[in-house]
């Protein structure tokens, strides 16, 4: 009929067929392409070959770690208290064939986190198997539930050793040499709870806070010496780390929690970290969208939160005593 209008849909493909707006849509996708593929080849390259040294190496997301940074060609420092787990964990990488790139026999060594001696001492071992390390991934940790009233400040210095100076003796420790050589770069899992805190987790929560403000400071401190520093904070991961959390008495917690069951598999977060090891990140959120949401609500609205984290309170105490 004439006079008949076209369709929108019809408008809109004449308009970029009649304009040069298609030719350059497909341009700007063309360059983001291969942005990304340089991306990626730069992420690939950055891990092969380099010395990563791994703690909480056994089980749960540093085990997952292990996994994916030897597919990706990094050679292994396993780091963890269990030695017929290291060793283990080292068999079935060397027989794994899962990955097209050169694989390299892991190291293992084997110290308790929690004794500062014992972890300077680890570093110089660790330090004489490739003779320097390039990237230090410190995940090893514990985690806690109870009542700040109920807990005794021997628990609570027990999560900060593990969770804390642990962590930072070791970096401490391994610094020197990655300043002489002006390379290496700093990981540490720390977890939404070193940005807010939640009830119950006060030891937890208090530990990951240092942790965090720790390596911020070291970030800022170590730039003029091309070191890096990566901050991971992940929410919930199925992992055991509930399981083997300890109390106010500081027993075993012995339970998986729901929210830690309806968590992040540890093997998506480990691509996740590997990814922002390759990227080199300063600080990098690997949850939902809910936790990330608290930790902006935390800053910007901090009165609702703490009304929120009361609540949450509550009704933790009722389902307890119910």
């Amino acid at each position: 009929m004439a006079g008949r209008k076209s369709p929108p849909k019809e408008k809109v493909m004449d308009l970029m067929s009649s304009t040069s707006i298609l030719p350059l849509l497909l341009g700007c996708l063309g360059i983001f392409g291969i942005y990304q593929l340089l991306q990626w080849m730069r992420m690939k390259a950055y891990v092969q070959n380099t010395v990563v040294v791994i703690t909480g190496a056994t089980s749960g997301l540093g085990r997952e770690c292990a996994r994916v940074f030897h597919a990706a060609g990094a050679k292994l420092v396993l780091c963890g208290r269990n030695i017929e787990a290291l060793e283990e964990l080292t068999r079935e990488l060397t027989a794994s064939h899962t990955s097209q790139k050169q694989t390299h026999k892991p190291y293992t060594v084997t110290f308790d986190l929690a004794d500062t001696g014992a972890t300077v001492a680890a570093a110089a071992e660790i330090l004489q198997c490739f003779g320097y390390v390039d990237v230090l991934i410190n995940n090893a940790g514990i985690s806690y539930r109870g009542t700040i009233t109920d807990t005794t400040v021997d628990v609570d210095k027990r999560v900060m050793e593990t969770n804390y100076f642990g962590p930072i003796a070791l970096t401490k420790a391994l610094l020197p040499s990655m300043i002489k050589r002006r390379q290496g770069h700093i990981v540490t899992i720390s977890s939404i709870q070193g940005k807010i805190s939640i009830p119950f987790r006060s030891a937890y929560a208090a530990s990951k806070h240092a942790t965090q403000a720790f390596f911020d400071c070291l970030r800022a401190e170590m730039e003029q010496d091309g070191i890096q520093v990566t901050v991971i904070s992940p929410g919930y991961i199925y992992t055991n780390l509930s399981v083997n959390a300890i109390t106010a008495d500081g027993s075993r917690y012995g339970a998986l929690d729901k929210n830690t069951a309806q968590g992040r598999s540890p093997a998506e977060v480990a691509q996740d970290v590997l990814a922002a090891v390759g990227k080199r990140k300063k600080d990098v959120i690997v949850a939902d969208w809910l936790p990330s949401l608290a930790i902006y609500l935390r800053t910007l609205a901090p009165g609702l939160f703490f009304s929120i984290m009361a609540f949450r309170a509550r009704n933790e105490r009722k389902s307890k005593n119910s």
